[in-house]
């Protein structure tokens, strides 16, 4: 006999027992998969290099509204530091405790619920329902949601709108809904010089102080005052490596990395163009040579406020008592793929202990999000934005 999939929790502790640390799936993809045949859902895995995905579409008639998420978890780091088990998924005192809880099982658990709950109450005809789910969101993102989407764009698929399941709430469930991200590049500078003696610095040519001047340069430029909803665009240095302890040997090699989150008044072949421009000036009076590394890892986008977004902050003002900000911030994730091809927000679970050593959520928010994602389907298909 099948179980009821209207009850999120249960669900959510079969998919948190699931140790899917990237890219290892660890049997979580088998979990949902069950979980939507049993609903009547069309699966197939899709499975690129070492990384499985999963895609699954109950219904072929427009509009589609596409559920997207990941299965994969960041690890645990030490057992023993965990209060709970991170894969026992203990739900103590109100409270669901487990690698994955917050970010984002709980949120695909609460997916498959509301979709049982609004085929029990509404006529599944008069759209679609699709779920992608990968297992490469929290590694390289290389051969999940977007190698995945072109090889649906290519069979035909098409998406009204999506929801990805984030956890976008700083504090509260309510707080946020994420209708845009920053795009980000990652950048390393290998400046090549000649080591030598300190004593003759003739006979080298020291790369540290190229480098300095360098990253000075770079530092300096505003990228821009902002572009609202978004923050002004950074650059942030992460690393400055010569690998010398000795006191009196002028290095050969320096290098710096260092990453840039940007809005949408950029783009990331933009600002490569600018890094390479002020390279290619510090190259002109140096004898030696600097090497680039570039890795463009999203656009930055933005889904304009209107009916969609609206749909979604009065669903969740409805359940909440909160009506949700529109939000840009914090770091990357699938959604930065998946606007290329429909209208894309997120919303999820409170993020507080993502990640974290003890990453919990109450039980209680987990329901409050399944009646969420319940509205959602409803007056999305009613509404058809």
């Amino acid at each position: 006999m099948t179980q009821s999939l209207n009850d999120p929790i249960a669900l959510a502790q079969s998919l948190i027992q699931c140790p899917s640390i990237t890219p290892t799936d660890a049997g979580a993809l088998d979990v949902m998969q069950a979980a939507l045949e049993q609903l009547g859902f069309d699966c197939r895995r899709l499975p690129f290099e070492d990384v499985d995905n999963l895609y699954a579409r109950l219904g072929a008639a427009s509009p589609c509204f596409l559920f997207a998420g990941h299965t994969d978890v960041v690890p645990p780091g030490e057992d023993a530091a965990w209060t709970q088990p991170p894969f026992a998924a203990e739900a103590i005192d109100g409270v669901l405790w487990g690698r994955g809880a917050a970010d984002m099982k709980g949120a695909l658990a609460a997916m498959v619920a509301a979709v049982s709950r609004h085929l029990d109450r509404h006529d599944p005809a008069k759209g679609s329902i699709a779920f992608l789910i990968t297992g490469d969101e929290e590694g390289f993102a290389i051969n999940g949601t977007k190698r995945v989407l072109v090889a649906l764009d290519e069979a035909g698929e098409r998406f009204d709108h999506c929801l990805v399941g984030e956890p976008t709430n700083p504090t509260v469930l309510g707080d946020m809904i994420k209708s845009g991200r920053r795009g980000s590049i990652n950048c390393k500078l290998t400046v090549r010089g000649r080591q030598g003696h300190v004593a003759y610095p003739e006979r080298a040519e020291n790369p540290i102080p190229v480098l300095l001047t360098l990253l000075d340069r770079l530092n300096a430029r505003v990228l821009d005052e902002g572009h609202p909803p978004f923050p002004p665009s950074n650059l942030e240095v992460t690393s400055i490596d010569v690998g010398n302890p000795t006191t009196n040997v002028i290095p050969g090699n320096a290098t710096a990395q260092f990453n840039i989150r940007f809005n949408i008044k950029h783009t990331g072949d933009e600002l490569t163009r600018w890094i390479e421009d002020e390279v290619a000036l510090s190259d002109l009076h140096f004898d030696g040579h600097i090497d680039t590394d570039f890795h463009v890892t999203g656009e930055a986008f933005l889904t304009p406020a209107g009916d969609f977004t609206t749909l979604l902050q009065d669903a969740v003002e409805a359940e909440t008592g909160r009506r949700p900000a529109l939000n840009t911030g914090g770091g990357t994730s699938d959604a930065r793929f998946i606007h290329n091809y429909c209208p894309v927000a997120e919303f999820g679970l409170v993020g507080a202990t993502m990640h974290q050593v003890d990453e919990r959520v109450p039980v209680s928010d987990i329901e409050h999000l399944t009646n969420i994602y319940t509205t959602i389907l409803a007056r999305y298909f009613e509404a058809r934005p």
